[in-house]
Formats: structure tokens, C-alpha cells, sequence
């Protein structure tokens, strides 16, 4: 089976396509998978480094005011069909997947046009422009959140499959995390990441709870971002906290292993990004959130707002975000145990760890 899959810009969008890609290969034999992206998205860093071909087109986002840059990003978008027409006609895809972003418009588009199998995937509660756009051409739309259907007028070819998560979140243990991270096992442990680029506000005011961690009598593990790593290992020092690999409070500026980190969480704070919840839900995390205030069309707030509504996160919005009204939250959260244990499993009924075989499944039907 030939697979083309294009998504891109953000993380968001390229985890899932990878996910899809992976699953695939896992299933079927001899299984060729091409990336569509573009130069300047994460996936052109991503996508080689996970061993897959990538193929760059020429495009960018639509601007929503009519402009000189509207009638450029046109330009760029038929240039990205002209190129899309290319890639498609070398490669010969069985079907064409795409996993949001712009750069999947002229790719999907062109291979709709074509007769060739699609298939579009929509992690967001609020769908993203380009997928509502694409809708129209593709045989099936693949919801992540249900609270998205409303937005897709073909109930025909939507189907809610959940937002495809790494095999080895699912399959990671408490007891070898607890292992691999040196982390005590004895004491609740709060995960802090604000998504791979991390995020100033919550490292400002998590900051602010590093000296009451101890009153609390709990763990921090606090993934900063590289960007805002530095700024907060020096106010760490200021404060007189030092070795900050090991103790109560561990500070990172990445972690590659965020299987193992959310095997041990017993609370997440972090941005609502699709692909984090789908892993948090996946795992059954109760969650502070903080949406990302300028995310495309305020999506990040619709995701969280999806899991408060169902009980599983409390939702605190950047611009109200301070390090007292947060340390507040996590004190009334971690004095009421059956408080978490209800959003624990309100998270667990959230998730849906079987995403990738149903994304398979459709995958499997459109191409027989």
C-alpha cells in the first residue's frame, strides 16, 4: 500500500500523521509512505529524523483580511496545487491523508480531484479552516473530539475515531517510569510542559510553587521549553534550589521520554494542544489548562473547555493566570483526593487509546 500523508506547521499536526504512519506499517506489509510539508514547518525537522521521506510544496496560510498578502498567498496556493499535481503523479498514493495545517489544502484537494481515496483527520473540538474547506471533497472526515461534528455538514462521512497516541504512552508502566526518571514513588508528582516550544506564562507562574511543593508534600516535574529553560534555572537558584536533575522539584528544558513522565503524573498542567489531551485522556490525567491565547481561532480554549465540560480538567485562561490562583488549584485539588480521582476517571472516559485501529479500519476500507 502507497500512502501520501501531509499535515504540518505544528506538532499537532505531525504527531498523528506518524502515529497513522506507523500503525500502518504495523498492520500491512510492504507499506510506502511519503510526507507532503513544507521547508519551514517543524515537520521538515521531524519527519526525517523519524525515518520517513519528506516532499515540500509551496504554500501559506490564507489571511482573513482581503490584502496584498491574500492575493500572494493565493499565488503560493496554486503554485502548491501545481506541485502537489507532481508528487502525486511520481508517487502514485493508494490514498491521501491529511492531518491538518494549510499545507494539507493543495495536497488533499489534488488528489480528491483525481479520484484518488481521502481521508482527512481533525484533532481540534473547533475544526481548523482548511479541514472545513476540505470536507467538501473527501470521503471521510476523522473527528478526534466530538464536539467538532457540528462544525461538518456530511454526517455520512464523519466518524468520531479519537486522536491517534504513541504506542508506548499506552504501553508504559507506573513501576518502569518510576525507574527511568529516578522519580520517588512515595509521593504525588505534578508534570508541568506548555507543548514543545513551552510557554513564558506558565513557567512565570509555576515558578511561584516551587517553594510550596514541599508544604504540600508533592513532586514537580517542570518541562520548560529550551527557550525559557535558562531564565528559569537561574530564578530557581535565586530561590536556593539547586540540583535540579533529582528532589522534589525537577527542572528540563525537554523530555524525550513523555511516555514515562505521564506513566507517573497524577496531575498535568499545560496548554490544550489535541495531541496532549489525546495523550492525557489516553492515560487517564487529570488536567489543569491553559489554553494558548492566540492558537488559530482560539481552538485551544474550545479543546479545553470540551474536557472541563466533561469533568476532567479545570481551565484557568492565560490572561488570568497568576502563580497564586494556580497554587489555589493545586492545593484544593491535592486536599480533596476523591476531587482527582473523579477527574481521573472523567480524563479515562475521554480517552480513546483504540484511535489508531479505528483510523486504520477506515484507512483499510477506502483503499479495498
Amino acid at each position: 500500500m502507497k500512502v501520501l500523508i501531509s499535515g504540518g506547521g505544528t506538532g499537532g499536526h505531525i504527531y498523528p500523521g506518524l502515529a497513522i504512519a506507523k500503525g500502518l506499517e504495523d498492520k500491512f506489509d510492504n507499506t510506502d509512505i511519503l510526507f507532503v510539508g513544507t521547508e519551514k514547518g517543524l515537520e521538515s525537522d521531524i519527519i526525517p529524523k523519524e525515518g520517513y521521506d519528506l516532499k515540500t510544496i509551496t504554500v501559506e496560510g490564507l489571511p482573513r483580511k482581503i490584502s496584498l498578502k491574500l492575493f500572494k498567498s493565493f499565488l503560493k496556493t496554486g503554485l502548491g496545487i501545481l506541485e502537489s499535481r507532481s508528487i502525486i503523479k511520481s508517487f502514485k498514493p493508494d490514498i491521501v491523508i491529511g492531518t491538518g495545517g494549510y499545507v494539507c489544502g493543495p495536497v488533499v484537494l489534488t488528489a480528491s480531484l483525481r479520484k484518488i481515496p481521502t481521508l482527512i483527520h481533525e484533532q481540534n473540538a473547533y475544526p481548523g479552516i482548511t479541514n472545513r474547506l476540505l470536507a467538501r471533497f473527501v470521503d471521510k472526515v476523522a473527528l478526534s473530539n466530538g464536539d467538532a461534528k457540528k462544525y461538518f455538514h456530511s454526517e455520512e462521512k464523519t466518524i468520531l475515531t479519537g486522536n491517534p497516541v504513541r504506542l508506548e504512552i499506552l504501553k508504559k508502566t507506573k513501576k518502569e517510569a518510576l525507574k527511568e526518571l529516578g522519580i520517588n514513588g512515595d509521593k504525588k508528582l505534578i508534570l508541568v510542559f506548555g507543548g514543545s516550544r513551552g510557554a513564558e506564562s506558565i513557567n512565570r507562574s509555576v515558578i511561584e510553587l516551587y517553594d510550596k511543593i514541599k508544604d504540600l508534600d508533592l513532586q514537580l516535574l517542570h518541562i520548560t521549553g529550551k527557550k525559557g529553560y535558562e531564565s528559569v534555572i537561574q530564578k530557581a537558584e535565586s530561590m536556593g534550589i539547586k540540583g535540579v536533575e533529582v528532589g522534589d522539584i525537577i527542572i528540563k528544558p525537554y523530555l524525550y521520554n513523555m511516555s514515562a513522565a505521564l506513566a507517573v503524573a497524577d496531575l498535568v498542567i499545560s496548554r490544550a494542544g489535541a495531541t496532549g489531551l489525546a495523550e492525557i485522556t489516553a492515560c487517564g490525567i487529570p488536567a489543569i489548562l491553559i489554553p494558548y491565547p492566540y492558537a488559530s481561532e482560539n481552538h485551544q480554549e474550545y479543546n479545553a473547555r470540551s474536557l472541563e465540560n466533561n469533568g476532567a480538567a479545570k481551565v484557568i485562561l492565560d490572561n488570568e493566570l497568576t502563580g497564586k490562583k494556580l497554587y489555589d488549584l493545586v492545593s484544593t485539588l491535592f486536599q480533596d483526593e476523591n476531587k482527582l480521582l473523579i477527574m481521573s476517571r472523567a480524563s479515562k472516559n475521554l480517552g480513546k487509546p483504540e484511535a489508531l485501529d479505528n483510523l486504520v479500519k477506515i484507512i483499510r476500507n477506502l483503499t479495498m
